[in-house]
């Protein structure tokens, strides 16, 4: 856990000695805060801000076909679901949402509207605390209500950081750099113990998993082609010998399991793992789209080096940094220089006063409650992780699940070892298919793959992971067929474009392909990044029967699940 740069005398905590209450301003209060992480605070909350803006933005073309009263998984169904269980007033628990109050299509319209103006709002250091409450609560609405759509770790680390950061961004409207106002070190840590965990958690699922493909160096021998949404840049990596592919096997267990450790070294040690990192999340970026996720840990990094280091690595600002330490924050927005003076803690006479000593002490305590309770419930999923049988209490950990705000991530514990695509056709004589177009998946070979991270196709990621299993897994799938079936608008925007724009086709299938990237020689001589095999049907191929009700016309074959 990171320090200040000077230490704190029990004097200037207002304690005779160094007891338990000591301890719990020491690391839970700001007025004795980690004062050198001011300026990477500063950058944190402004791209925080920003991925919370991406995430709503890929929402508002999105939310109504997903989870929409015509959507594929409405969220009122859902939400009755949970009403018509015998929990009573816990499911508001249970499913924390404001879309009890109301979950049609202007409701969650209006969810991604506050969700994206209270996001521009923390870019723009405006009452950071409040947008990052407002920011919250939206994206935790939508997570709840989602279901299938909102089954990603990434949904869960942003909302921990964003809980987080509660209690890590300065108070007031316009707090500037918030240089009287110091991030607890405490919520710092944790932020720092989130970022870990993300690297951490996943060095350790890839082996407990028991995947060869780790084991034997070949896990990204065909990562980049079988990837949820692969990259152009994607497909020239994939072409690179496999020694080359072995290194980043090795390069990355060595970096999840080893590098990271470096985080709770001294300064000099965690600027290395900084640079490190940093390369290394770009290069995913480049590479695969995995919606906000690898920029959320981009962004947590930051918190690994310290206003000093940023001073003098950012020449661009030390003018500006210069120009701010005479200002005492009077702009806000703008960076201002860290500076170990303390802010005076006495709280005056009166009434006030007598608030105040009451106030602090009871408010410290409220913070030292929840972050040391969102401490252990990580902290016990990943003990649990490494010894599932550990008799640590569930309780605490159960009570959270709900608020996805200390949750156990693990990415790439079993790696694909192929890359198959669902595709929707419609005919209207059940002999003459036409495809749907989708707006980011793999499809027309010609096409080249693209870069839309940190947007976030839910549709289309939601595909990627039905394809590893069966129809029956997934009802995604069946409930789109029914929806294509009346040409529902709001689940036609989540595809490129309607091939029956005049009428809804009279049979509806989904058909399963195989693709592979071209090689070299392929794509100078035909064009093509892409090669495909057709597997056949995936789901039942379903008509609209003259009496309004759903037929099944052909059932697909029975497949195991696909790895």
């Amino acid at each position: 856990m990171d320090s200040g740069s000077e230490s704190v005398e029990s004097a200037e905590t207002g304690y005779a000695s160094p007891g338990w209450d000591f301890y719990i301003r020491r690391f839970f209060a700001s007025e004795a805060g980690a004062s050198d992480h001011l300026i990477p605070r500063w950058i944190f909350l402004r791209a925080l801000g920003l991925i919370y803006f991406s995430a709503f933005y890929s929402l508002v073309f999105q939310v109504r076909g997903l989870i929409g009263p015509n959507g594929i998984l409405p969220a009122s169904e859902y939400l009755q679901l949970i009403a018509g269980s015998s929990v009573g007033l816990l499911r508001f628990w249970y499913a924390p949402s404001l879309l009890w109050s109301s979950s049609s299509s202007q409701m969650l319209l209006a969810l991604c509207w506050v969700g994206m103006i209270a996001s521009l709002l923390l870019v723009l250091n405006v009452w950071p605390r409040a947008m990052l409450v407002v920011s919250f609560v939206c994206f935790l609405s939508f997570v709840v209500a989602a279901r299938d759509f909102s089954g990603y770790q990434s949904d869960s680390m942003l909302l921990e950081a964003g809980f987080l950061s509660l209690f890590f961004a300065p108070p007031g409207l316009q707090p500037g750099l918030g240089r009287v106002n110091p991030p607890s070190r405490f919520s710092l840590f944790l932020l720092q113990w989130e970022w870990f965990r993300i690297y951490f958690e996943s060095g350790l699922v890839k082996l407990v998993s028991g995947d060869l493909q780790w084991r034997n160096f070949t896990a990204m021998d065909e990562y980049y082609q079988n990837c949820p949404l692969p990259t152009w840049i994607g497909w020239y990596v994939q072409h690179l010998p496999h020694w080359f592919h072995a290194g980043t096997v090795g390069a990355t267990l060595f970096m999840e399991l080893g590098l990271v450790w470096m985080v709770w070294l001294p300064r000099r040690f965690r600027i290395i793992l900084f640079f490190l990192v940093t390369v290394w999340e770009a290069g995913v970026i480049l590479t695969a789209n995995y919606a906000f996720l690898n920029y959320l840990v981009l962004t947590l990094g930051i918190l690994l080096v310290d206003d000093r280091f940023l001073r003098n690595f950012l020449r661009a600002g030390r003018s500006l940094v210069a120009a701010q330490r005479s200002s005492d924050d009077s702009e806000p927005g703008l960076p201002a220089a860290s500076s170990s003076a303390k802010p005076s803690q006495e709280p005056g006479s009166g009434w006030r006063s007598a608030f105040v000593r009451f106030y602090r002490p009871l408010n410290t305590a409220i913070v030292a409650a929840m972050l040391a309770w969102v401490f252990y419930a990580s902290t016990a999923r990943l003990v649990w992780l490494l010894a599932p049988s550990a008799p640590l209490p569930m309780t605490p950990v159960r009570v959270l699940m709900p608020f996805r705000i200390a949750d156990q991530y693990g990415l790439f514990a079993v790696m694909t070892r192929g890359l198959y695509e669902i595709e929707f056709q419609g005919s209207e004589d059940g002999k003459t298919w036409i495809a749907y177009p989708f707006r980011n998946k793999p499809q027309a070979l010609a096409e080249a793959p693209g870069i839309y991270a940190p947007y976030q196709p839910r549709f289309d990621w939601n595909l990627w992971f039905a394809s590893l299993g069966t129809w029956r897994d997934d009802a995604i799938v069946i409930n789109t067929e029914v929806r294509l079936l009346s040409n529902d608008q709001d689940v036609l925007r989540l595809f490129a474009g309607n091939p029956f724009p005049q009428a809804a086709p009279r049979q509806v299938r989904a058909v399963f392909w195989r693709y592979w990237f071209t090689s070299i020689s392929e794509k100078r001589t035909t064009g093509n990044w892409w090669r495909r095999e057709f597997l056949g049907l995936y789901a039942p191929s379903i008509e609209l029967q003259p009496d309004g009700k759903i037929g099944v016309v052909e059932m697909p074959q029975e497949a195991g699940p696909r790895q």
